[in-house]
């Protein structure tokens, strides 16, 4: 699983212009997930994220989780984040997993989160054309792979 991870002071997903979900202060999750990922790349990337010391405390650190600021999560699912570029111009997806099997861990990812916040996790639509708008803050934008935890 690949994650690109946005600290915001506001986010929010529209699909055809109607508004599906929106947060203020907390993370924008983007969710790619891939054809080997499972349950366990599930558990580990969402206790990571929780855990996650991004935002800043009274003397201005990055030091407080997102449960420490009571914030929001968005996730939202995104598929490009395994292109492949080595070749050509055209981006390859054939590392993305196949609907069937990426979005019950989308869906586990969400109640994974939900666990760990102990509050709703806002969502995209799997599959569907979304429009983001966000306010990066800081700005703080970080990377986490599964397959690469560093």
């Amino acid at each position: 699983m690949r994650a690109v991870i946005q600290r915001v002071t506001q986010a929010q997903v529209k699909i055809s212009d109607r508004v599906k979900s929106s947060i203020s202060e907390g993370l924008l999750i983007l969710l790619g997930v891939e054809n080997d990922d499972n349950i366990e790349d599930v558990s580990w990337l969402s206790k990571k994220i929780s855990g996650l010391r991004i935002f800043n405390d009274a003397n201005g650190i990055m030091n407080l989780n997102i449960r420490d600021v009571d914030g929001d999560i968005l996730v939202v699912s995104q598929f490009t984040l395994h292109a492949r570029t080595k070749k050509g111009n055209r981006p390859s997806y054939i590392n993305a997993a196949h609907p069937n099997h990426a979005i019950p861990l989308y869906e586990l990812f969400i109640k994974d989160l939900r666990n760990h916040l102990g509050k709703p996790v806002a969502a995209g639509e799997f599959g569907a054309e979304m429009n983001i708008n966000l306010v990066n803050s800081g700005p703080v934008t970080i990377i986490i792979d599964t397959k690469n935890k560093e």
